[in-house]
């Protein structure tokens, strides 16, 4: 069972940090990974040190962040020279257009910088400060980019859900998987399911899923009625 975090068991808010669980999305989480043969992982885009405090989680509950690429053991492989030179200059870049357009910020993440408009106001300066990021460091030789609810992040790391959903199902020797998500982000998560395989989607817009929640609260009872079907 792997779960996105923002905005699918928490509400967006213009500062991340205050990002705060659903009412109960935690404690059921934590009950359906301690049933047996169950494994429950909290899948996001922030770096796992973030998630954790952010969320409250703690095992059993695994927590992997970064888009799929950050595990309890760290990243695969450190960053080299050329790796810590290039994210310089994502963030140099990302910076000077956050700079120019009131409300944006730069996140700094492991592997990656992110570009947040969501505070900007002005709906036409939001969408300029994302299309200058796409055509400007985005476009760079080496970057990987995710580009999810304004927001754009550029990495020097690949990653995936839908890799980390297939090595938590390998780890686990699981016979279904259930992956709940509301980005543009996790659709790389649902495209990598079997075909035995759940994938769901919180709210509107085209997705690859094969089912369909209305909002936060529905995938709280969503994992409730699952932890007492299993129960």
């Amino acid at each position: 069972m792997a779960c996105d975090y923002d905005g699918t068991l928490a509400p967006f808010t213009d500062d991340p940090t205050r990002a705060h669980p659903a009412p109960g999305a935690i404690a059921t989480l934590a009950r359906l990974a301690e049933l047996p043969r169950t494994t429950v992982a909290l899948l996001s885009g922030r770096n796992r040190a973030a998630l954790a405090e952010v969320s409250g989680a703690t095992a059993p509950v695994v927590l992997v962040g970064s888009h799929g690429s950050e595990w309890e053991g760290g990243f695969d492989a450190p960053l080299d020279d050329d790796d810590n030179a290039l994210l310089a200059r994502l963030h140099t870049e990302l910076g000077e257009i956050a700079q120019s357009t009131a409300g944006a910020h730069v996140e700094s993440k492991p592997t990656a910088a992110v570009l947040h408009v969501r505070p900007v106001e002005d709906l036409a300066a939001r969408e300029r400060a994302t299309a200058q990021a796409m055509a400007g460091p985005a476009t760079l030789d080496g970057v990987f980019v995710t580009q999810g609810k304004n927001v754009v992040e550029i990495a020097v790391r690949e990653a995936s859900k839908g890799a980390a959903i297939e090595r938590l199902v390998e780890q686990a020797g699981a016979e279904v998987a259930i992956f709940v998500g509301d980005d543009v982000t996790d659709e790389r998560g649902f495209a990598r399911l079997r075909p035995q395989d759940v994938g769901i989607k919180v709210g509107e817009g085209e997705t690859a899923a094969g089912h369909r929640v209305a909002d936060i609260p529905a995938v709280v009872r969503l994992l409730g009625t699952l932890a007492d079907l299993r129960g």
